[in-house]
């Protein structure tokens, strides 16, 4: 494959919606008929796009390769993170913090006001944290744990905790993608910030009230006391229950919020697990078995022993595989411009200030399905429709905000992206079930687009007070794969949790 002249071809739009259709079918197939994984359609399709490349446009395998391989690479940070908080979720079961969680949690929430309290606390974990892995991935699982024991939807419950998470992951200026955005854009942070308020503010009121009427409909239900009584006996039979457990997790958010990077601040908190295990009676041998392939509850209740059967760090293998295939695929369509190709044409469509709020939240999410990465998402469109918006004399920070209404929370929507393959990994919960009740992820760019349309809090250049941050010091690089080493290199220096 080698040989091929190097005369490259330049994409066009019927040869680069091949592998788009080609994936679109082996997902439909292997999924729907077959019920399996979505990993080897995904690697068909990157196949497909190889072909193409290497015949068609004129690439080299080794140029393809590459392509592969940086992609892969811009996300290691983030596939790092994922195995160590597999790690964490298992040292935190063994430790007895994630069964204090639930057995605490089991006592002080009522039905009722499960799912809106679910939102509330994942919002102020998040801000705080300026992470949503970090948040699903630790007070994410105790409340799944306590929605099951409540009698609450798990699809449900796992939607109002996406939900929460990721409104601290836009607005926290602690936040990777929050801080990306801007930069893209050209807007500043605070500018940023608080432009969201508009968008984010009214999606995330209209979730509230969803989760807070969705609640109700528990009211009157008789609560199984008896059923919440075995659970909490059944994990006092194999844990020792002690409030001091819960500075563990206190303190880990603590250090995230502090700016600690993510690495060393959640391997502190595999430490902090792995001391409490000691204190739960574990050994040497029982720490490093939970670290490797997390634990096995035995308490004789079914629900108890499934629900603190988990961790490890084999267990988040399944969903770095799977980012893995997908970013292989989005890698090949990125160096070799055919996703470039499909998003410009998009562009081609709008004409008005709604349109190309609409076209620029299209190709968010296009990028978040194709290349199942969240900070290319960001960071492609803006790159993209800067100039544009530009021109059309709005403001840098419509199109921050906009970026941030589309690429920051459809990716927890797509199954293979890096965030969907997380959050279902986390919560035990299949993206297609909870992507329903992730009212607020759906909501954002909704509103988002009726905004531009209606006009509402869409700013001009002229009534931009920071309108000379317009151009900003750095500049971007102008091939999309130079971009994509842009965003590798700004996460690596600013120590981004994701």
């Amino acid at each position: 494959m080698s040989k091929v002249p190097k005369q490259k071809k330049q994409a066009t739009l019927g040869i680069s919606i091949i592998p788009v259709l080609a994936v679109v079918a082996a997902l439909s197939v292997s999924i729907i008929k077959f019920g399996a994984d979505p990993h080897i359609p995904i690697l068909f399709g990157a196949a497909v796009a190889s072909f193409i490349a290497v015949y068609s446009l004129g690439y080299s395998w080794e140029e393809i390769e590459k392509g592969i391989i940086d992609s892969i690479g811009s996300v290691m940070q983030a596939i790092l993170i994922l195995a160590i908080i597999g790690m964490l979720i298992g040292t935190w079961i063994g430790g007895g913090i994630v069964p204090t969680l639930i057995y605490y949690g089991l006592k002080i929430l009522s039905p009722t006001f499960f799912l809106a309290a679910s939102m509330i606390l994942c919002s102020v974990v998040s801000l705080a944290t300026g992470s949503s892995w970090t948040t699903a991935g630790t007070v994410g699982v105790a409340l799944i744990g306590v929605g099951q024991g409540l009698g609450v939807s798990v699809p449900l419950a796992a939607g109002a905790i996406i939900s929460g998470a990721y409104f601290g992951d836009k607005m926290s200026p602690l936040s990777d993608t929050t801080n990306l955005a801007p930069a893209m854009a050209g807007s500043t942070l605070f500018d940023h910030i608080k432009h969201m308020i508009y968008t984010t503010g009214l999606s995330y009121l209209i979730a509230f009230v969803i989760y807070f009427v969705l609640g109700l409909k528990y009211r009157g239900h008789d609560l199984n006391t008896g059923e919440i009584q075995g659970i909490l006996d059944a994990i006092q039979s194999i844990y020792v229950i002690n409030p001091l457990l819960l500075l563990v997790p206190v303190i880990t958010i603590a250090a995230v919020a502090l700016k600690v990077p993510a690495i060393p601040g959640l391997i502190m908190g595999v430490a902090l697990g792995a001391i409490c295990m000691i204190f739960q009676g574990g050994d040497l041998g029982a720490i490093i078995d939970a670290i490797q392939n997390g634990v096995a509850a035995e308490s004789g209740h079914a629900m108890v022993d499934e629900l603190l059967t988990n961790g490890g760090m084999q267990s988040m293998m399944w969903t770095i595989s799977l980012i893995m295939c997908a970013l292989t695929f989005g890698g090949i369509l990125e160096v070799t411009g055919m996703m470039g190709c499909i998003a410009g044409n998009l562009l081609n469509k709008a004409k008005s200030t709604g349109s190309l709020v609409l076209v620029t939240v299209v190709s968010c999410l296009f990028v978040n399905i194709l290349c199942a990465d969240q900070y290319l998402a960001i960071a492609l469109p803006g790159k993209m429709f800067k100039d544009e918006y530009k021109e059309r004399g709005l403001a840098p920070r419509n199109l921050s905000r906009t970026l941030e209404d589309s690429g920051t929370v459809t990716g927890a929507l797509v199954p293979w992206n890096t965030c969907g393959a997380t959050m279902s990994g986390f919560l035990g919960v299949p993206t297609f079930a909870y992507l329903p009740y992730t009212f607020f992820n759906l909501l954002s760019p909704v509103v988002s687009v009726l905004y531009a349309y209606a006009g509402f809090s869409i700013m001009t250049i002229e009534e931009d007070p920071s309108s000379e941050q317009y151009v900003r010091p750095m500049k971007l690089k102008k091939s999309s794969r130079e971009l994509e080493e842009y965003v590798a290199d700004y996460r690596k220096s600013h120590s981004l949790s994701v």
